[in-house]
Formats: structure tokens, sequence, C-alpha cells
């Protein structure tokens, strides 16, 4: 029998050195970012892969595009959100049809009535031009995604919005309100769907889901008694009104007028 007790310290040494090593291939290594290089790859008709793409993309984009061109009504004169003080001629038509699509959905689900509608005037991102009105002119008109809710606000906030237009001077699109801005720049003579303003009474709003959080500093809105989001994006809005009118009228009444 071969006896082991002279190897006992060079196996100690040995299982010693070898715990050694497998602690030091386990120890966490830190890596640190030396540099970043970057190339540019030119994308030409030279690739073999362009005429495969565009052969994908293209029924998918002219099934699109045969969407977006799709005459929906027609549009007598350009309406411009720049020619106008207080009021433009788009922003009432858009506020006009906000009031009365949204009143459609409002009417079923809540029972109720919206008595007003203010949107703001940045939200209008293009023109509507004379002639043939499409789904892609909606697009440009309202390419965000923004829903149209409606808000219960008191008296005292519609008083609130009144001052704040004319304190912003900006012709926000209005509809089923008007008002006189008096010599020493205050709101009088406010009516909502042709009556005197009732403080007391609760109006209900019609706007979009920016404003209603109190974007552009509409903060009269964030005292709303209470909120109902449509689910109506406002540019589903204006292609719903664009296919039901075969000519589009031209809002011509005076909401605001000054002393």
């Amino acid at each position: 029998m071969v006896k082991l007790k002279k190897y006992n310290g060079f196996l100690k040494l040995f299982v010693i050195f070898l715990t050694f090593l497998f602690t030091l291939s386990c120890s966490r290594k830190n890596y640190h970012l030396d540099k970043i290089e970057g190339k540019q790859l030119p994308i030409t008709e030279k690739n073999n892969q362009i005429p495969e793409i565009e052969n994908f993309i293209k029924p998918y984009r002219d099934h699109i595009n045969k969407d977006l061109d799709s005459v929906l009504a027609y549009c007598p004169e350009t309406l411009d959100k720049s020619i106008g003080k207080w009021q433009t001629n788009i922003g009432n038509l858009i506020a006009d049809v906000c009031l009365q699509k949204g009143n459609q959905v409002f009417k079923i689900r809540e029972k109720k009535d919206i008595d007003l509608c203010l949107l703001n005037h940045g939200g209008i991102r293009a023109i509507l031009p004379k002639g043939n009105v499409t789904t892609r002119t909606a697009f440009e008109i309202m390419p965000f995604e923004n829903n149209l809710v409606v808000l219960a606000l008191k008296g005292d906030q519609i008083l609130e919005m009144a001052s704040d237009i004319i304190k912003q001077k900006k012709a926000h699109p209005l509809a089923g309100m008007t008002f006189t801005i008096s010599k020493d720049n205050t709101a009088k003579n406010i009516q909502i769907q042709g009556k005197p303003l009732d403080i007391t009474k609760t109006y209900y709003v019609a706007t979009n889901d920016y404003l209603a959080n109190g974007g552009d500093s509409m903060n009269f809105f964030l005292k709303a008694l209470q909120k109902y989001d449509l689910n109506y994006k406002l540019r589903n809005v204006l292609i719903d009104y664009f296919k039901e009118v075969d000519t589009i009228p031209i809002p011509k009444d005076i909401r605001i007028t000054e002393e």
C-alpha cells in the first residue's frame, strides 16, 4: 500500500493554487469605453436589395396614397388661420365641426348637449385650400393625435376663458359663444348659444386633450368639474364631416367684436 502522507503538503498547496486561479477567473471584470467609431453607408441604386425593398413597399404605399387622395368634399375658397385678428374662417369652421360632431357622440353617451367649443390657434397646422378636399387635407390640418374631450365648467370659468382669449390676443377657434371686448379690455355681453352667460350654470365645453390638461396656459380648464374623453381624434372629426358634405360652408358670422 502506497503511503501518501508525504504528498499531503504538496496537495494542499496545489488545491490552494487552483482555488486562487478559480477566484481570479470568476472575479468581476470592469470594462470601459475607449472610443466610438462610425461609418456612413450610402444607399444607392447599385445596391441589389433596393429594387426588392421598393417592390415590397410599393403596394402598401400606393394603397395608402389612394386613401389619402380620395376626394371627400369641395371647398369654395381658401381658408387660412393667418387672416383675422380675433377669429379666422378656418378656425370658426373647425370649432363648428367639433361642436357639431362631438355633440352627436356626447348626446348618445351622456344624454347632454355641448354648449361651446374652444380650441387653440396653434393647433391648426395648414390651410384648407380652395378645391377638392381629401383625407390628406385633414391630416395636414390636424397632424397630431389629439382627442376631443368635453369639460364641465361653471360660469366663472367661462368668464376666465373670455379673459384669457383677450389676454392671449390670438384667434382661437371658437363656436357656441360670442362676446364683446370693451374699451377697458374686458369681456362683456357674453352669450352661450344665444343666451346670456349664467354664472351659476354648468356649461359643457368641447376642446382637445392638450388644452384640457392646461396646455397653452389655459389653466381654467384644470378647474373642470368633470371630464369626458370622447376618444374621437380631431382629425377624424374633420374627415367624418368632410364625408358628409358636398361643398364646405364658409363661416361668415362674427363671434368676437370690439367696442
